[in-house]
């Protein structure tokens, strides 16, 4: 009867493990599907608004041969950091179907805010940058899935350094050095390129836990917004940096 006990125990144990890690890998499916969705938003309203003159015209003017925002064109340059913080800080007011369109919208209007970059860089170096950015977001997000190393520290470490690279993007924003501007965007591809990692493995974590806390489907669905919102950020960021180091301006 012992031996029963202790195999029906084993057995429970490893059906919850092999349940767990069912429940984690459709949570990460979720995450990763919806960031490929608002890429692909993202990607379309930049390239959309980079190729019609008449809603670029909605975005900026041209003056002098300076290109400078219009009213509507700093709303869509600011209006994505509020965003950001409406669904962090609403998400228990919000429900999931709220918070999935809040992400699209957003992902549509930074596509808007980004349809310059395919006016200012070439679109040979726009799509290596772009594809150098997919190979090094793959291989750190399946290196921080596949890990078994803890990377608590390490998350503490990049956070700090995605801190004092804010704080010198300020300063450089007053001072316009562009030596310094080098240094933030390889800082900056460092701090992106690890917080991959960083943030996968975290949401293994999470995805590891959903059935264990009891978590409600609707809460599975809102977590998984927030996570592919956070792995969005990180390979965007990755990419701008890249362009700054490496892309090449037009003439």
């Amino acid at each position: 009867m012992d031996n029963y006990n202790q195999n029906f125990s084993d057995y429970t144990v490893i059906d919850s493990q092999a349940s767990s890690g069912t429940v984690a890998k459709k949570f990460m499916a979720n995450v990763f599907m919806w960031m490929f969705v608002a890429l692909g938003v993202s990607t379309f309203m930049a390239y959309l608004y980079a190729t019609n003159q008449s809603l670029l015209s909605e975005l900026y003017t041209i003056s002098d041969g300076v290109m400078r925002p219009s009213m509507l064109g700093w709303i869509v340059t600011f209006a994505p950091l509020g965003l950001v913080l409406l669904m962090n800080f609403g998400y228990s007011k919000l429900s999931a179907t709220s918070l999935t369109l809040l992400f699209i919208f957003y992902a549509a209007i930074t596509g808007m805010s980004l349809s310059f970059i395919l006016l200012v860089y070439t679109a040979s170096s726009v799509v290596g940058c772009f594809a150098a950015s997919a190979v090094m977001f793959g291989i750190m997000a399946i290196m921080g899935y596949t890990t078994d190393k803890d990377l608590t520290s390490f998350g503490r470490l990049l956070g700090m350094g995605l801190i004092g690279m804010l704080v010198a993007m300020f300063i450089n924003f007053f001072i316009g050095s562009s030596g310094l501007g080098y240094i933030i965007s390889i800082v900056g591809v460092a701090v992106f390129t690890g917080l991959t990692a960083y943030d996968t493995q975290k949401l293994k974590r999470i995805g590891a836990g959903l059935e264990f806390d009891g978590t409600s489907t609707e809460d599975s669905k809102k977590l998984a917004i927030l996570g592919a919102l956070s792995l969005y950020l990180d390979f965007l960021n990755l990419f701008l940096m890249l362009l700054r180091l490496f892309g090449g301006r037009k003439d």
